[in-house]
């Protein structure tokens, strides 16, 4: 199984100029090493064997296959809504209009679409918007853009937040745990599943292929704004309930069109303490970190933080054969708060490429409510945008490569 394992190639050759009359090298003898050769054990072969989803989608392992070989020279810059947001009122995104091309991904948010409200009638709003995310998600998958989804998913009790602080003291120590197998809210999170897998088991594209999806719930579990952040449960029952999502959708749902992202806020400062609630290799496809605190402002130290953050990420992401993600970041704008002088072209580029750091996709948050992640073409920051995306490293919709087909 050579395509298994690393093959290191190295040849030394020694010349012999002259020789003594015993037949020893002398001083004038030259050793020429040549390099080292490291051969990838991912092959478009083998590929299966290194995903949560052996039985996924020939597009979903292709996606797998060529996002993490994308990583290894370049990354992908997506956005949040992308193409609804505040200021897209044109239909197209904001990052389009600034640079003229869209972003590589789109990202979305199963929120609404598992929303209590949503009756699945034609005039509810709630449907409406799980119309439009759905339809977006399409036109991303016809552009040739990759579809990530989130999970804003609101608490069991009351169903109106996923913000701790809008619960009681009491909810917020029993809400992830209710939805652990054998939980009184066990059942009621299998119905919000049960919505995802229907939704995702139904995401065609104009060739009625399944679209594939990247997938992070439970996100930012790290801190303990949300609901199922770290103050509300164990590192076991978190990893409980993320192993169940995967294997109630993959193995019971039979969707097979997702790849799985393990996404932490950016508190861990060590492999050991980032992998403190992953729930394993065989339910993560790829690694990911939401950072804006190191990007807040904070100067080549923020960079330097973040930077290293990454650094361990990516290292992990490569000894596990995994993908390794910026999964969210960004700095907002507003009226109170200017932009940064290179923000986009400098600290952020630095910090996701310093240092041998090999990450698939950057993801800026949704622009709205009086600000923006990613400048508009008036922006003050709009040419610092423009320099970045034009970097070695940086790739649009319009340099991605073809990610839905394996190479031969």
């Amino acid at each position: 199984m050579k395509n298994l394992l690393t093959s290191i190639l190295m040849s030394v050759f020694f010349i012999m100029t002259s020789c003594s009359k015993n037949d020893g090298f002398t001083s004038d003898s030259t050793v020429i090493i040549l390099p080292v050769t490291i051969v990838d054990p991912v092959t478009p072969q083998n590929v299966r064997t290194f995903m949560v989803d052996q039985n996924a989608t020939d597009e979903t392992v292709a996606l797998f296959y060529n996002l993490r070989k994308l990583s290894q020279t370049k990354f992908a810059i997506g956005q949040q809504d992308a193409f609804n947001g505040f200021y897209t009122s044109s239909g197209d995104s904001d990052i389009k209009k600034t640079t003229g091309y869209d972003p590589a991904l789109l990202g979305s948010d199963f929120m609404f679409i598992t929303d209590k409200n949503n009756n699945g009638q034609a005039s509810n709003w709630f449907y409406q918007q799980e119309n439009i995310i759905t339809d977006d998600a399409k036109e991303a998958k016809s552009k040739g853009m990759i579809n990530v989804f989130c999970w804003h998913l609101r608490e069991p009790n009351n169903e109106d937040s996923f913000y701790a602080a809008d619960m009681t003291v009491v909810q917020q120590q029993t809400a992830f745990r209710s939805i652990l197998p054998g939980g009184v809210n066990h059942n009621w999170y299998k119905t919000k599943l049960d919505k995802v897998a229907s939704v995702v088991s139904n995401l065609r594209d104009a060739n009625n292929k399944l679209i594939p999806i990247i997938f992070r719930p439970f996100h930012e579990f790290d801190g303990s704004w949300f609901w199922w952040g770290a103050n509300y449960c164990s590192p076991d029952e978190y990893k409980a309930v993320f192993q169940f999502t995967v294997d109630y959708l993959k193995n019971t749902k039979n969707v097979h069109n997702i790849l799985y992202s393990f996404a932490p806020d950016n508190t861990y400062t060590t492999s050991i303490s980032y992998l403190s609630r992953y729930p394993g290799d065989t339910y993560v496809d790829v690694l990911g970190m939401d950072n804006y605190g190191d990007f807040n402002n904070q100067g080549p130290t923020g960079v330097t933080n973040a930077n290293n953050k990454l650094r361990y990420l990516s290292d992990l992401a490569i000894s596990k054969k995994k993908i390794a993600a910026l999964t969210e970041s960004g700095y907002r704008v507003t009226n109170t708060t200017p932009a940064i002088t290179n923000w986009f072209s400098t600290y952020l580029y630095d910090a996701i490429t310093n240092n041998n750091v090999q990450i698939g996709f950057v993801m800026f948050w949704a622009n709205g409510n009086g600000g923006y992640y990613v400048p508009t073409p008036t922006a003050s920051n709009a040419a610092d945008f423009n320099s970045f995306v034009i970097k070695p490293k940086s790739v649009l919709q319009n340099t991605l490569p073809n990610m839905y087909v394996l190479p031969n």
